[in-house]
């Protein structure tokens, strides 16, 4: 569908879904960044809804200037996903067993590696620069300089909430493995601190919205947070990383080698900032749940724990500056989930998927999330599908 546009302060705001389904709370949160001196143009996807520091499917593209508290806590999350040789034919009629493994390998929730794990000696992260990586944790902010031992840890694990790890099978029977995560813990500390550094400088004291205090270019403070925003989105991608090869262990060994092979695989973050240029102009993106869908770009487009994913290419639509929504997005907050519905519920709407059936994850319950369809089809414009994959298993913290 074309996009819908919104009045807004200094810009107006492009919309990729109809404004009157947005809740209000979001739409002042939209209408304060549209204000922002900094701002050069605002992007909002299809599942665009309320976020705590700025709202979950906008994307932000402002000229020498950054929020910290618009990208959020969990920097660089995003999501992995390879597809493999094995077919719906190969899969056990009980993948409880495949699913234990799954769990036993990847740490979930607050848990991570007793030992860490070593990327070296796992297939195809050998040459990928960890000494260079980790001796680069030397130059972070010092507020996080003794955290170098639990960044190790976390290093190949899940965390919580809307994070993920499933098995999957797209329209034509092939099976594949899909990731959701991000920076752990690292990343929600390194934000944290910059967050609050920002709302102290001078220039932030007058925002509609003290979320977006913002650094400015050519200050130390930016050159500081640029540093260590830029590591912690390599953490997020290398963290999925492990996780998927950590994956790809336990299925190769359930299925045996000769059956199981593995193809290119597709990575994205859907919060983060670019360096990007338009019209000329050299801009810093944030993307708040929204990925980058440049022309030929493959992405993916989760749902929730039973409604599927999408992989996609992107089409290159400069109006939503390459952008494309991050997933269907959530119509409830977790809180009122848990109010609506009953485990009851959760077993019925994840029937024929192998997964977590209890409340400790009912707010992630699929009738808590927009339509996927609606959304995919929201964004034609943005995106072509290449393959609709359904869950076999879903991992949750």
């Amino acid at each position: 569908m074309p996009y819908q546009t919104l009045k807004g302060g200094r810009v107006p705001i492009r919309m990729w879904t109809d404004p009157s389904t947005v809740e209000d709370v979001a739409l002042e949160q939209l209408q304060n960044v549209s204000r922002l001196p900094w701002v050069e143009g605002l992007a909002v996807m299809p599942d665009v809804h309320y976020g705590k520091g700025a709202t979950v499917g906008s994307v932000i593209a402002m000229r020498d200037a950054v929020s910290p508290a618009a990208v959020g806590v969990d920097i660089g999350c995003g999501m992995t996903a390879v597809k493999s040789t094995l077919t719906l034919e190969d899969m056990p009629d009980d993948l409880g067993l495949l699913r234990s493994r799954l769990e036993r390998a990847i740490p979930v929730g607050r848990h991570s590696h007793k030992e860490p794990v070593d990327p070296s000696a796992l297939p195809g992260l050998k040459e990928r620069g960890w000494y260079d990586f980790w001796k680069r944790f030397e130059e972070l902010h010092p507020a996080v300089r003794g955290r170098l031992g639990r960044a190790r840890a976390q290093l190949g694990s899940l965390g919580s909430g809307n994070h993920f790890c499933e098995l999957c099978v797209d329209e034509s029977g092939s099976v594949w493995l899909v990731l959701h995560s991000g920076s752990r813990n690292i990343g929600k500390e390194l934000a944290e601190h910059h967050v609050e550094a920002a709302r102290k400088l001078p220039h932030n004291q007058d925002l509609p919205d003290p979320d977006l205090a913002v650094f400015l270019a050519g200050t130390v403070k930016m050159d500081e947070y640029r540093h260590d925003l830029f590591w912690a989105q390599e953490y997020a991608r290398r963290n999925r990383a492990v996780m998927i090869a950590l994956a790809q262990q336990v299925v190769t060994k359930y299925f045996g080698a000769k059956r199981c092979k593995w193809g290119e695989t597709i990575s994205c973050h859907h919060n983060y900032v670019a360096e990007e240029t338009y019209d000329g102009v050299e801009l810093l993106v944030t993307r708040k749940g929204a990925i980058r869908a440049g022309a030929g770009d493959l992405g993916i487009i989760p749902g929730s724990m039973a409604t599927g994913t999408y992989i996609v290419r992107g089409l290159g639509n400069k109006a939503a500056y390459d952008s494309a929504s991050h997933g269907a997005g959530r119509k409830m907050s977790r809180n009122q989930a848990r109010k609506v519905f009953t485990v009851d519920d959760l077993i019925e709407q994840t029937k024929g998927v192998e997964c977590r059936k209890d409340g400790g994850v009912l707010d992630e319950i699929p009738g808590a999330y927009k339509d996927l369809e609606s959304v995919m089809a929201a964004q034609s414009d943005l995106v072509e599908v290449v393959a609709h994959l359904r869950q076999l298993i879903c991992v949750k913290g």
